[in-house]
């Protein structure tokens, strides 16, 4: 069996902040660009080579949602091989935040809109399977995610 074609030759690395404010509403964003162009999702990205985890995850959210962060502790390691003609296969660190304000300015490049939302309120959103997953841990009711 031939071996798939992926975009890049090697495993991405991404981390992404599962932030939660006073009143225990996660920020989602909804994704301008592809993968997963159009979807709810965390802020995150790329850790770039030399950069320290935490840097990473506190210079992705202040690029993408203006918010500066305290990163608190790991909450689980995803793996994703996305489908199709972008073949990608990333490795996702999630990391639980706390901002320091939420007064967000979003990047219209990559974020097309955010929002705060209560658990509630997370089967509204379609998202990608690894953002699924990772908010049933913060919110462990299934049915709500």
């Amino acid at each position: 069996m031939p071996k798939p074609k992926f975009k890049k030759d090697h495993v991405v690395t991404s981390v992404v902040a599962v932030i939660t404010d006073a009143a225990g509403k996660v920020l989602l964003t909804k994704r301008n660009v592809p993968p997963f162009q159009g979807e709810w999702v965390m802020p995150g990205g790329k850790i770039d080579l030399g950069e320290q985890i935490v840097c990473a995850i506190q210079r992705e959210v202040l690029e993408e949602v203006g918010l500066v962060v305290e990163v608190r502790n790991l909450l689980d390691v995803f793996e994703h091989v996305t489908p199709g003609e972008d073949k990608y296969h990333f490795v996702i660190l999630y990391y639980r935040c706390y901002p320091l304000s939420t007064d967000i300015i979003h990047n219209d490049v990559e974020v097309a809109e955010t929002r705060w939302v209560s658990q509630a309120e997370l089967s509204n959103y379609k998202m990608p399977e690894g953002t699924r997953f990772i908010l049933g841990k913060i919110f462990p009711e299934p049915e709500n995610i």
